[in-house]
């Protein structure tokens, strides 16, 4: 795959469709992370059979992710966890099934059940803050491809070399940078999970970078080189957590 890969054109085209979505993952995988190979997801029999125990069928954005990348832990199961099939369940209220946990399990993301006759439905995530009240089921994504490619790319951001890696507090003034320095890739602003009220999610892009804003309060950023890296720290000088020096 050539490393003239363009996380913003084919952002944007996802937006537009799930094969869309399925060739940007695709390709992500195979420039940043790793390349494809036989095995990486399950089988038709596998998911046939989680369906059967659960007692509903699954929607065709979720079957394809299960295909294509489901046994993957470097893009579903670095920070956060893609369920396997057969530990996919309905909540208590059987109005969602859950298919990702977060890594403390105070948070999880589900389809409503009464989408789960569409290809690609919406997903719903809850919080429930260690043990205090739980809040509702709110939006998460308008559609599950596009929480496929959140989902990729956040895990993507703790499954590379550590030495690519690297995260650090924001202020207004990182901010300013941030926005003027980097673009936009074309997934939707999206809840930070463990403040829902708070300013949103969104992603940046550089040449062999990117970058998560976490609610204006935390940045995370990928790497594909370590000069990639340190433009970053230079552009937005500050305390990064990972710099030795």
């Amino acid at each position: 795959m050539t490393d003239r890969f363009d996380p913003i054109r084919l952002t944007d085209a996802a937006a537009r469709g799930q094969f869309a979505v399925e060739r940007f993952i695709t390709q992500f995988a195979s420039v940043w992370v790793a390349s494809s190979e036989a095995g990486d997801g399950y089988t038709e029999a596998e998911l046939a059979a989680a369906e059967t125990a659960l007692g509903v069928r699954l929607p065709a954005a979720l079957r394809t992710a299960y295909r294509l990348f489901g046994r993957r832990d470097d893009l579903t199961r670095t920070q956060d966890y893609l369920r396997e099939p057969p530990r996919l369940y309905l909540d208590d209220e059987d109005r969602v099934l859950v298919f990702r946990t977060e890594n403390q399990n105070v948070t999880w993301w589900g389809v409503p059940v009464h989408s789960l006759h569409l290809d690609d439905p919406p997903v719903v995530f809850r919080l429930d803050r260690l043990g205090g009240a739980a809040h509702g089921w709110g939006r998460w994504f308008d559609r599950l491809s596009l929480a496929c490619i959140e989902m990729v790319l956040s895990e993507s951001l703790m499954s590379g070399e550590v030495d690519l890696c690297d995260n650090r507090g924001l202020d207004d003034a990182a901010v300013t940078v941030l926005e003027r320095r980097f673009s936009r890739i074309g997934l939707p602003d999206y809840p930070l999970w463990s403040i829902p009220d708070g300013p949103p999610v969104r992603w940046f892009v550089d040449t062999d970078v990117l970058l998560r804003d976490d609610g204006r309060q935390w940045l995370w950023v990928r790497a594909r080189t370590h000069e990639a890296l340190e433009r970053v720290r230079r552009a937005l000088s500050g305390d990064w957590l990972m710099d030795a020096e």
